[in-house]
């Protein structure tokens, strides 16, 4: 098994993996099989999205156009507002009644637009989505996708969202106002146009199983006809002292062996600093804490990791 791995010979591998998971229910342990049986299945499953993306020319460049990533997260890593886990729970309620959504003639809840500050948990949340479902996660390479020549951006755009009638996956737009704005000045804005133009027409008549999903910072750059073509606008925000503290305390609850580390007040200090900041102080202290020993880390040395956070606005 391990060799036909390392020389990449697929078939015998799963084939090899299945008659492990036979041997395991013949022994009675069945659900020691049924686990293998399914991680087989994901593993095909996974794999065969790569290996189906074109490998002619036009899909060759569609492969350079998208960075699949493996979600590792789901939406319980999260600390979220009640407004947005009422609102990603629907999303995923209804993804998981896909079928008997579409046999009503009835679409689920798949295109979003999330709108907030950098670090507030928008690239995050199409990670916890991907991993709720079990779809894989595709990144569109934006710098990739503006191209000076007449007309090769929306051949490109038009790729991407012929991929996702193809290939059912969670499909992000990063920093979407570079492709979303409505811009009046520079080179490229004819280009930029075309491109805006082209989103609209295909994100409105996209009828797919994939989830889109645009992210930005600067929503109020964004042409005012895109936000009637999402399902939901969901706003991040930067986290209450509450939300601060359920962060510090499941992530350093294990390392808080010292009766010196007030949570409360290090939160209150926290207040203004991003999710995605909380969590690199979150990071540091655990590296130190590794490192050097718990007692390295004091309340003063936390204070000063939120002092530098600070520092960087």
């Amino acid at each position: 098994m391990i060799k036909s791995f390392g020389e990449g010979d697929e078939s015998r591998f799963y084939a090899t993996a299945m008659q492990i998971a036979a041997a395991e229910a013949r022994k009675g342990h069945l659900a020691i099989a049924e686990e293998l049986k399914k991680l087989i299945d994901k593993s095909k499953s996974s794999a065969s999205i790569v290996k189906r993306l074109p490998v002619n020319a036009a899909q060759k460049e569609l492969n350079d156009l998208l960075e699949l990533v493996r979600p590792e997260i789901k939406l319980k890593d999260m600390v979220l507002s009640s407004e947005i886990q009422e609102t990603l729970d629907k999303v995923i309620h209804e993804q998981k009644h896909l079928k008997k959504l579409l046999s009503h003639n009835l679409q689920p809840r798949r295109k979003l637009l999330l709108v907030g500050t950098p670090g507030s948990g928008k690239t995050m949340t199409a990670h916890a989505l991907a991993g709720e479902l079990g779809l894989p996660l595709f990144i569109i390479r934006l710098d990739g996708l503006i191209s000076r020549y007449l007309g090769e951006s929306i051949a490109k755009l038009r790729l991407i969202f012929d991929a996702m009638v193809d290939f059912r996956a969670v499909y992000l737009f990063d920093e979407f106002d570079s492709i979303g704005s409505t811009r009046t000045q520079g080179q490229e804005v004819g280009e930029i146009k075309r491109v805006l133009n082209t989103f609209l027409l295909q994100i409105e008549k996209d009828k797919s199983n994939s989830l889109i999903i645009a992210a930005t910072n600067l929503p109020e750059s964004l042409d005012s006809a895109l936000f009637r073509r999402f399902d939901d606008i969901i706003q991040y925000t930067k986290p209450s002292v509450e939300q601060i503290h359920q962060i510090y305390f499941s992530r350093l609850t294990e390392l808080n062996q010292s009766p010196n580390w007030n949570l409360h007040h290090i939160s209150n200090l926290s207040l203004g600093l991003s999710y995605a900041e909380i969590h690199k102080i979150c990071e540091d202290i655990w590296k130190d804490v590794l490192i050097y020993g718990n007692d390295f880390v004091t309340e003063n040395k936390i204070i000063q990791y939120i002092e530098n956070r600070k520092r960087t606005f």
